[in-house]
This record gives C-alpha cells, structure tokens and sequence, in this order.
C-alpha cells in the first residue's frame, strides 16, 4: 500500500471545505492513517516546499507566507496508488486548468496570472504529493513515524489479500 501526504491549504480551512474534500478521498477507498490540524510555523512551510529545488525564490517566499498564515490540515491518505489517484482527484496545480469533477476544478477559479498580479501565492486549495520519494520527504516534515496510525478496515479484506 503506498502512502502520501495531503494539505488542506488556508484556503480551503477558511471556506469551510474540510470534510467536502475529505470526503472524496475516502469515497474513493483511501484510508486516513494520519491527520493534524495546525497553523504551520514559516519554517515548516518553507522545508515543505524546498523538497523542490525548481521553485524560484520569489514562487518559495509566497508559498511561505501563504502557507503559514492560517491552520491547514495535514494528512497521510493509504491506499493502492495513492498518489496517482489523489492527485486525479485533486486536479491540475493550475486550477484553470483542472477539469470539472476535481477539488481545484470544482472549488477554486484563481489562476497564476492572477496570482502573479496579486504578487501572491495561487489559493489551489490543496497540495497533493507528487511522488512516492516527495511523500516520504514530505511526511517526514509533518508528522513522526509513530502518529501514522496502522489498521485494518473492512474494505481492505473486501479490495485486498490480507498480506
């Protein structure tokens, strides 16, 4: 079972969309093993978005701020291709570019160009690992080893050979 982080940034916790989101991962059958609510400090969210080098400092400075000016809710979703799958759900990092039917494409109509005209960080609602390595990475940054919660639920005997 593979697993991956997953952000509800502060603009999805400021438009009450929690459990809207939540929902659609677990209605897709993956298993919540880990989740925080809490108001990153700017060093957490700066080691969140240094895991990639290719962001120019001016992109890493308004993630930064963005991302610790309000509680989030951190998670670790489990589950058969997790990231892949998640990350469909979630829809393109440029919500005008997400199709109908994803959080981004559903939820939010910002864009980078307005994003860059406000000098700001674009409001995408989530972040979404974007490989197995980046998960690792990124859980580490969130969470301890110990908070990911193992158990078994009834859907994993029903999908899955118990291993």
């Amino acid at each position: 079972m593979e697993k991956t982080l997953v952000l509800l940034k502060p603009d999805a916790i400021q438009r009450n969309l929690i459990g809207e989101i939540i929902s659609r991962f677990e209605r897709v059958g993956l298993k919540m093993v880990a989740m925080k609510f809490l108001i990153p400090t700017k060093k957490q969210a700066r080691t969140h978005y240094e895991t990639n080098p290719n962001l120019p400092k001016e992109i890493l400075d308004r993630l930064e701020e963005f991302l610790s000016s309000s509680p989030i809710v951190a998670m670790v979703l489990e589950g058969n291709k997790a990231i892949p799958i998640v990350r469909k759900l979630v829809g393109s990092t440029e919500p005008l570019k997400s199709d109908v039917g994803t959080i981004r494409g559903d939820f939010t109509v910002d864009s980078y160009d307005l994003a860059d005209g406000d000098e700001r960080a674009v409001k995408n609602l989530v972040h979404a690992s974007s490989s197995e390595g980046d998960a690792e990475k990124e859980m580490a940054i969130w969470f301890k080893s110990e908070e990911l919660c193992k158990y078994d639920i009834v859907r994993d005997s029903i999908l899955y050979k118990k291993r």
